[in-house]
């Protein structure tokens, strides 16, 4: 298995996709990261990769889905947990006016005492972002409060994000994995029930 996902380093996909590796009995060596999840998906259709992992709350995921059925199949999902995220702040400044995120995390906790969201492609970059004094605030990974105690404070631990996760691969699944619905039969109560709603 030479599976890809979604760089840079540090991030949830890779530490998801180095989870996943283990479970499976694969070295880590065997992970490659990609800028976009296009680039992924086309070295799997192209055979430089056997899979691809992907967060289906990545804002790309649907798109994915689109532009690479018939070519990329689902062949496994699960859930997983992300790093412990948390709202970080400068030490330095006492009421932050402005706000780093990742889309996704938009919603994790109330951001309307901020009167700028400054959307970033990655927590990573969020931390980044945070470290280098570029941002006043952010939600990220909460263990960069570590990383600078001196410079930085955890406003709000969030915890990690369940999210769904899904493997792609070149071959579909045989139509009797366990993994398709589609073919289970209903009962007619539940046909009755379902017309009317």
């Amino acid at each position: 298995m030479q599976i890809a996902t979604l760089g840079p380093s540090g991030n949830n996909h890779e530490l998801i996709t180095l989870r996943y590796l283990a479970k499976h009995g694969h070295p880590s060596t065997n992970l490659q990261l990609f800028e976009q999840f296009e680039e992924a998906f086309e070295a799997l259709i192209e055979g430089q990769v056997s899979h691809v992992l992907q967060c289906t709350a990545h804002f790309s995921h649907s798109d994915c889905v689109g532009r690479y059925m018939h070519r990329a199949y689902p062949v496994d999902v699960f859930i997983a947990g992300s790093k412990p995220l948390a709202l970080i702040a400068q030490r330095s400044i006492a009421t932050p006016r402005h706000v780093a995120i990742q889309p996704a995390t938009r919603y994790y906790t109330d951001l309307n005492s901020f009167g700028d969201i400054i959307e970033a492609p990655t927590t990573v970059a969020v931390a980044e972002g945070l470290l280098a004094g570029t941002f006043e605030a952010g939600i990220c990974a909460e263990e960069i409060v570590k990383q600078a105690p001196e410079q930085l404070k955890l406003m709000q631990p969030l915890g990690p994000a369940l999210d769904t996760w899904v493997v792609y691969a070149t071959t579909p699944l045989p139509a009797t994995s366990t993994l398709f619905l589609n073919h289970a039969p209903l009962n007619e109560k539940d046909n009755s029930r379902a017309r009317h709603h």
